[in-house]
């Protein structure tokens, strides 16, 4: 019976050992939830955007873009090329940035990136396709040898100018907009920081 009563003893002093021991040890166990650490598992797809003035333009870019594209494509003889290749240049590079564009706002990748400024990027890309695609349609109109597919390249690639200009315009009002709020935002908070460091100076008035 003693030797029971000594064994039911060690147990308990080994339980009370291991408990404090488990108490005092500064590695104890968790239950806080692992957060997933994949960058990707963020990814849906924005149907606002898309229904939004900015995304139905972007769309509409993208397949004008490319329906230029396949026009200047299909001419098989110039003299001279170089308006041909200009026009090509500027189709396919306006198809493919704002193709990426309209990729990344409708996935929600630009909050990956927020040290980026997207509405600026977008305001720059829409500014420089509206230029360039006025510059080439115009340089193609007045080489025009009288091909339909010349005829309607330069018919795309002047109305995709314009939408290209319209969303330039949103996209300057959105910008700014923008940006007159990040000025308030500003100057709320260093009213607010003034106002609490002169909190401070009257509370305290050995500082002043």
């Amino acid at each position: 019976m003693r030797t029971t009563e000594e064994a039911d003893g060690f147990d308990g002093e080994a339980s009370n050992t291991s408990m404090i021991s488990g108490a005092s040890s500064p590695y104890q166990p968790t239950t806080e939830p692992v957060h997933s650490r994949n960058v990707l598992g963020g990814i849906r797809c924005d149907v606002e955007y898309l229904k939004s003035y900015f995304g139905i333009l972007k769309v509409v870019e993208v397949v004008l873009s490319l329906i230029a594209f396949i026009c200047i494509e299909t001419i098989m003889m110039c003299s001279p090329c170089g308006g041909v290749y200009f026009f090509e240049f500027v189709s396919c590079s306006a198809f493919v940035v704002t193709g990426v564009l309209l990729l990344i706002f409708s996935l929600n990748l630009h909050t990956k990136v927020p040290h980026v400024n997207w509405s600026l990027t977008d305001l720059v890309n829409t500014a420089a396709s509206t230029f360039f695609f006025f510059l080439s349609s115009l340089v193609l109109a007045c080489i025009n040898h009288n091909n339909g597919a010349e005829i309607a390249a330069v018919i795309f690639g002047f109305l995709v100018m314009c939408v290209y200009g319209l969303n330039t315009f949103l996209a300057v009002r959105r910008w700014r907009r923008g940006d007159g709020c990040q000025r308030v935002v500003q100057t709320s908070e260093y009213m607010r920081a003034r106002t609490a460091s002169r909190g401070e100076m009257e509370a305290r008035p050995e500082l002043a």
